[in-house]
Order: C-alpha cells, then structure tokens, then sequence
C-alpha cells in the first residue's frame, strides 16, 4: 500500500494513497458519509474542506484525489459565541 503525507489542518499527516477528501473528513468527524457527502445516519454534519486554499464542494468530495504534498483544511461548525 502506497502512503501519502499532507499537511492536514497545519499538521503532517500519512494517509493512503488513492485516499478521497470524503475518506479524508469521515475519518476526522468519525462518522460515515455518503457519496454526496451526507451523514449515513442523517445527521447534520457543518464540516466545510478546502485543498490548496480552494473550498470542494461537499458533492465533489468523493471524486477529490488527495495527492502526496497537498494541504488540505477541514474545518467543522461549533456552537457558541
């Protein structure tokens, strides 16, 4: 199995290689997604992803490749002020 480091979040991370930003944000949130990135338990998610500073649309996770070197930046919504 080919691996991958990226920078995740400001961090170096290894994923495998072939790995989606849809694999990349289920493991993060720990929760399974569907190919259009909703939550398999239909649950609400507020989880936004930008791979070299240009936001994915959620649909298009899926189809994202993640290559070695890139940054990527998950970002989820918190409650609060």
């Amino acid at each position: 199995m080919t691996v991958h480091t990226v920078r995740l979040n400001g961090s170096d991370h290894e994923i495998a290689g072939g790995s989606t930003l849809l694999d990349l944000v289920a493991a993060l949130v720990g929760h399974e997604l569907r190919p259009d990135g909703s939550r398999a338990d239909s649950g609400r998610l507020g989880v936004a992803a930008a791979v070299g500073g240009a936001v994915v649309p959620r649909g298009r996770w899926g189809s994202r490749r993640i290559a070695a070197g890139e940054e990527i930046e998950i970002v989820t919504a918190v409650q609060g002020g």
